[in-house]
């Protein structure tokens, strides 16, 4: 699983002394475990999918306290929060090109925006930006 892997690289960077990335991903597997907690209550998994939707979330957070630390000017601060986030964004699946997403929804029997947008969500979740597909589905109706 994903969370494994975070996990072990984890323990490499501590072994590294690399505080950005031991940071990055200590922020994710918090997050992995406060949600796992959540998820056992309602009598739930987390999924590699789930992962991929944090490490998503803690990326998106990490790039808005960097354009704060930029728009402060404290370029040394937001330096290790860009590092923070290349040591994330590895664990992140490779994301669909735009054609490789044409091809699913002209694969679709029904090619309406709700339906398309349903398809990826269930079936490319963390895969595909869903923005990228509204934008693309739109193009079909």
């Amino acid at each position: 699983m994903l969370i494994d892997e975070l996990k072990k690289a984890k323990l490499q960077a501590m072994k590294e002394h690399n505080e950005d990335a031991k940071t990055a991903i200590s922020m994710v597997v918090s997050s992995y475990l406060n949600l796992s907690v959540d998820f056992k209550a309602k009598g739930k998994e987390v999924s590699d999918a789930d992962v991929v939707s944090l490490i998503q979330k803690t990326i998106k957070s990490l790039e808005e306290e960097k354009q704060m630390y930029l728009d402060n000017s404290r370029e040394e601060t937001a330096n290790q929060i860009a590092k923070q986030v290349e040591a994330i964004k590895v664990f992140l699946p490779k994301m669909m090109s735009e054609e490789e997403i044409k091809k699913v929804i002209e694969g679709l029997e029904d090619k309406s925006i709700k339906n398309v947008m349903s398809t990826f969500k269930k079936d490319y979740a963390g895969k595909v930006d869903m923005s990228l597909v509204s934008k693309i589905a739109k193009s079909y109706n």
